[in-house]
């Protein structure tokens, strides 16, 4: 618990999980200053609800039925929080006191409404420094919107909200002292983790050229995607731009084999998509 002289941040912690036992005390270990910590818990195996109670936190069940709300929107619209900004931090990602600090200072603007925060990568036991940054909006006013509202029917087993942004009506700006994010669970993960990230990518790719309400709420980042995700070309665009451009080269093998792994997982996306237009 924090000192009693130091006043929590007025921001809730939100870590949607599922069998995160072991990773837990550390996460919320880290979050005493924080005004409340809630897990949502996907109906665990293991003893994250346990874990979570048993280090103050508060523990939500969520149940998918395959459509709309995920489980982040799921929380935001049928538990919101008491305080005026919220944090989603998923059981992997560990923050510092420095990072703390930056959000306490970060929230006491008026002008704001959300702000984007970086993460610090690894793979295959190494950590990458250079490459395509991984940026998130994932702390913003409650209030202030949703996460992108996608009617999906069950694309693949992923009930949580994963490549989807929040839909903010405000300015947004960005917190650059990084979240440490411990994504290195052994390559099979990594892959199978991402054969489910393929899988509805595709979906939604398909769907987004039916839909231009959609697309007009996407970011210029997620537009040059989506437009070109399904190209020959944009695979090796993708490994070029992390490993060359973005000096992926510097952080060594494990560089070149993630921007590799990267570059077959948009292949991947691109097969899904002609897989898809052949069996309509």
């Amino acid at each position: 618990m924090p000192d009693n002289a130091v006043p929590r941040i007025p921001c809730t912690v939100v870590i949607p999980a599922r069998n995160e036992a072991a990773a837990l005390p550390e996460v919320l270990s880290r979050l005493s200053r924080f005004a409340e910590v809630v897990v949502l818990d996907s109906q665990s195996e293991d003893a994250t609800a346990e874990v979570a109670e048993a280090h103050g936190a508060r523990v939500l069940q969520f149940a998918w039925d395959g459509r709309y709300p995920k489980k982040r929107n799921w929380f935001l619209l049928t538990h919101p929080p008491a305080t005026p900004w919220v944090l989603f931090l998923d059981a992997d990602e560990f923050v510092d006191a420095a990072f703390v600090e930056a959000l306490a200072r970060a929230i006491r603007r008026d002008d704001v409404v959300g702000y984007w925060l970086t993460y610090s990568n690894s793979f295959l036991g190494r950590p990458l420094r250079h490459g395509v940054p991984q940026r998130k909006l994932a702390l913003f006013r409650v209030g202030a919107g949703l996460y992108e509202r996608i009617e999906e029917e069950a694309w693949s087993g992923l009930d949580m909200e994963i490549h989807e942004h929040p839909i903010l009506e405000g300015r947004t700006a960005e917190i650059t002292v990084p979240i440490e994010h411990r994504d290195d669970r052994g390559l099979a993960q990594f892959l199978r983790k991402h054969i489910d990230y393929a899988a509805w990518e595709a979906k939604r790719t398909a769907a987004l050229a039916g839909d231009p309400l959609a697309w007009e709420a996407l970011t210029g980042r997620q537009r040059f995607k989506y437009r070109h995700i399904g190209a020959g070309w944009y695979a090796m665009f993708y490994f070029v731009y992390t490993y060359v451009v973005k000096l992926g080269v510097l952080d060594g093998r494990a560089g070149y084999h993630y921007a590799t792994y990267k570059a077959w997982y948009f292949r991947t996306i691109r097969l899904l998509l002609r897989e898809q237009s052949r069996t309509k």
